[in-house]
C-alpha cells in the first residue's frame, strides 16, 4: 500500500479535472498515472469497488467547501455515488426567518449529484439541535404543528423525486430524559407536540415525497455495552411500535461515530441493530461514520491512521455481513474539516494534534482508512 505522501508524488500527474458544472472533462474519470501503484479513482475508487457490490457510499457535503474548494468538489464525483448535506437542510441554515427559506446551497448540491449520476439523502427534518434563534420566541404549542407540517412539505416538495432518503427524525431517543419509552422529552418537539410529533412527521414526509425512503437516524446506538444496549433497544421499540400503527418508515440510520480506542466492541450490537431493522422489513443506512482518535496515545501518526483503519475494517466487516446494509456514507470526506476538529470539546486529551478520523487527508490523498472501506465492500455479498 502506498504511503499518502507517496500517492500525493504520483497522483500529481494526473490531468486536472473542473468541477462543476461538468465537472470531468470529455465525460469521463481521470485516471491514476500508469506508476502510480494503485490506482485509488476510476476502477479503483470507492464508488467503483462500492456499485460492484450494489451499495451506496458516500460523505457528508459541507457547504463552504463545496462552493469554494474545486479540489473537493472534483473528490466528490470520482469517490462517491451518494451524498447528503452537512448543515445546510437543517433549520437553522436553512431559515434565515420564519417566513423565508435559503436554498442556494441545497440547490446547487442536488444538481451537481444530478450532474453525476450521484444520489442523495435529505438531513433532516426533524431535530432538537439546530434550530433558528428566531425559533424559541416564535414557534409554540398552539402553532408548532403548522410549522412542522409546512416546513416538511415545503422542503420535501421542493426536492420531490430527487432525494434517495430522508432523516425524517433525527436522535429522538436519549434515556437520561428518564421515560419508559425513551423519548427524548426535552426536545422542543416534543415539548410542544407531545410523543406524536414522530408519527405527524413521517406521515407528513410520506405526503410531501412519496418515493424517499424514509429514515429514523440515530447515534451512540453501536457499542456492547449497556448505555448503548439501553438506547439500542428503545431505538428498536420505537421502530417497533411504528411499524405496528402503520407509519410510513422504511430505514434505520446508523450514524456510527466511532472511537479508535474503546474497551466495548460493537459486533453484537451493530447485529442487533440490524437483524432487529430486517424482522420489520427496514433497510439500513450507515449515515455518519467517522473514527475519534483523541484517546490514541501514539505520536506516531503512521501508527494512528492504521489503528482508525483497523475500526473502519472492523466495523464494515460487522455492519455489511449480510444484505441489509444498502449505504455507508462517513461525516465528512477529508481530516482538515471533519466535526472532530471544530474548537476542543472533542481533542481532551491530545489537544495539540488534529484528529484523523476520515477517508482522505487535509489534502485529500487517501489515508488508510481509504483502503481499508474500499476492502471491507470487496469482502461483502452482493445486494
Amino acid at each position: 500500500m502506498m504511503t499518502r505522501r507517496e500517492w500525493m508524488r504520483q497522483a500529481a500527474g494526473v490531468t486536472a479535472v473542473a468541477a462543476m458544472p461538468g465537472l470531468l472533462r470529455g465525460g469521463g474519470l481521470a485516471q491514476a498515472p500508469a506508476n502510480s501503484g494503485q490506482a485509488i479513482i476510476g476502477a479503483g475508487s470507492l464508488k467503483a469497488h462500492a456499485t460492484a457490490r450494489g451499495l451506496l457510499t458516500g460523505c457528508a457535503v459541507n457547504a463552504n467547501l463545496f462552493r469554494k474548494d474545486e479540489a473537493f468538489r472534483t473528490l466528490l464525483a470520482e469517490q462517491y455515488n451518494i451524498v447528503v448535506p452537512e448543515n445546510c437542510l437543517k433549520w437553522n441554515m436553512l431559515r434565515p426567518t420564519a417566513d423565508a427559506y435559503n436554498f442556494a446551497d441545497p440547490d446547487s448540491l442536488v444538481a451537481f449529484a444530478e450532474t453525476h449520476k450521484m444520489r442523495v439523502r435529505g438531513h433532516n427534518f426533524v431535530w432538537h439541535e439546530a434550530l433558528p434563534s428566531w425559533f424559541a420566541g416564535t414557534v409554540n404549542k398552539d402553532n408548532a404543528q403548522k410549522f412542522l407540517v409546512d416546513h416538511i412539505h415545503i422542503v420535501g416538495g421542493r426536492y420531490k423525486g430527487k432525494i434517495h432518503s430522508w432523516d425524517v427524525v433525527n436522535e429522538a431517543i436519549w434515556i437520561p430524559d428518564g421515560r419508559p419509552d425513551g423519548l427524548r422529552s426535552s426536545s422542543l418537539w416534543f415539548q410542544m407536540l407531545g410523543p406524536g410529533y414522530i408519527d405527524l412527521a413521517f406521515r407528513t414526509a410520506r405526503e410531501a415525497d412519496p418515493t424517499a425512503l424514509l429514515t429514523y437516524n440515530d447515534y451512540s446506538i453501536e457499542y456492547d455495552n449497556d448505555e448503548e444496549g439501553k438506547k439500542r433497544a428503545a431505538v428498536l421499540a420505537l421502530l417497533r411500535r411504528m411499524k405496528a400503527d402503520k407509519v410510513p418508515l422504511d430505514a434505520l440510520g446508523i450514524q456510527s461515530h466511532l472511537h479508535a480506542v474503546s474497551k466495548d466492541g460493537f459486533s453484537r450490537g451493530v447485529r442487533e441493530l440490524i437483524n432487529g431493522a430486517k424482522a420489520l422489513g427496514l433497510q439500513v443506512f450507515v449515515t455518519e461514520l467517522d473514527v475519534n482518535d483523541d484517546a490514541v496515545a501514539t505520536a506516531d501518526m503512521t501508527e494512528c491512521d492504521k489503528i482508525v483503519a483497523d475500526v473502519y475494517r472492523s466495523y464494515l466487516t460487522a455492519a455489511l455481513e449480510g444484505p441489509e446494509v444498502k449505504a455507508v456514507l462517513t461525516w465528512g470526506v477529508g481530516d482538515k474539516n471533519t466535526w472532530l476538529n471544530n474548537g476542543a470539546k472533542f481533542r481532551k486529551q491530545h489537544p495539540e494534534r488534529l484528529q484523523r478520523p476520515l477517508p482522505f487527508d487535509p489534502d485529500y490523498a487517501p489515508a488508510a482508512a481509504f483502503f481499508a472501506m474500499r476492502d471491507s465492500f470487496d469482502k461483502t455479498e452482493k445486494r
